[in-house]
C-alpha cells in the first residue's frame, strides 16, 4: 500500500487563486539568475519541482496567466492577475510541476538542494545576509515618514 505524501495548501497574496500541491518534491532550487531576479523583485526565485500532475487548483484558475520569455529555453512565469503573486506551473517540457516556495502556507519538508546560476547573483545578497535580523517591524524611525 502506497503512503500517501503530505498535501501543502498554497495561495496567492489575494487569496483569490488557491491549490493544493504534494510530491515528493525532486529538487528545491533557488535560481539567482536575472530573469528570475527580474520576475520575482528579489535576490532569487525559490522553486519546488515534482511531478505535473501533482496540484489540485481550489480556486481562482480564470485569474491565471502565463508568461514566457519566447528565446529562453525553459523560462516561465505563472501568476495571478489581481495581486501578481507567482503560482505553479507545469514546464514547457511537461516533465514538471514548478512550485514558488513563497506562496506555500506550510513547510514543504525539504530545504534547497542547489543554487543555480550563482555567478549572476545579486552583488548585495551576501552582504544582506549579515544585516541586523528583526522579529517584526523594527523600531520606529527605521523608514522616512511616507508622507
Amino acid at each position: 500500500m502506497a503512503i500517501e505524501a503530505t498535501r501543502i495548501r498554497g495561495a496567492c497574496l489575494c487569496g483569490a487563486v488557491a491549490f493544493v500541491v504534494w510530491g515528493p518534491f525532486e529538487r528545491f532550487v533557488l535560481c539567482h539568475c536575472s530573469r528570475c531576479r527580474k520576475a520575482t523583485a528579489s535576490a532569487y526565485a525559490a522553486n519546488l519541482f515534482t511531478a505535473p500532475d501533482h496540484v489540485e487548483w481550489l480556486r481562482g484558475t480564470d485569474l491565471m496567466r502565463r508568461y514566457q520569455v519566447p528565446e529562453a529555453r525553459s523560462f516561465s512565469k505563472c501568476f495571478c492577475t489581481q495581486c501578481g503573486s507567482a503560482l505553479p506551473y507545469v514546464s514547457r517540457n511537461g516533465a514538471h510541476l514548478i512550485v514558488p516556495a513563497g506562496v506555500l502556507d506550510e513547510d514543504p519538508g525539504v530545504v534547497p538542494d542547489r543554487q543555480i546560476f550563482w555567478d549572476s547573483h545579486a552583488c548585495w545578497y551576501e552582504a544582506g545576509l549579515a544585516a541586523p535580523r528583526f522579529a517584526g517591524y523594527p523600531p520606529e524611525g527605521w523608514l522616512p515618514d511616507a508622507e
